[in-house]
C-alpha cells in the first residue's frame, strides 16, 4: 500500500501559500495583501517558513496517512 498523505498535504500547501496567489506576507504596502499576483524575496521565506511549519505539524505531531489500493 501507497502512503499518500505527505504527497497530497505538500502539494495542497504548496499551491495554497504560494506568495501571491491567495495572499502575501508581507506585502509590497501593507502588511497583508490579498490576490495580488506579485511576490518579494522576504515574501518568499516568510511564506517558505510558514509552509515548513504546517506540513511538521500535519506530517510529524498529527501524522496524517491516506492509504490507497
Amino acid at each position: 500500500m501507497a502512503d499518500w498523505g505527505p504527497v497530497v498535504i505538500a502539494v495542497v500547501l504548496f499551491v495554497l501559500l504560494s506568495p501571491g496567489l491567495l495572499f502575501q506576507l508581507p506585502g509590497r504596502n501593507k502588511v497583508v495583501e490579498f490576490v495580488n499576483m506579485q511576490t518579494s524575496g522576504i515574501s518568499i521565506l516568510v511564506h517558505a517558513i510558514i509552509f515548513f511549519g504546517l506540513i511538521t505539524i500535519f506530517l510529524i505531531a498529527i501524522g496524517v496517512h491516506i492509504y490507497t489500493g
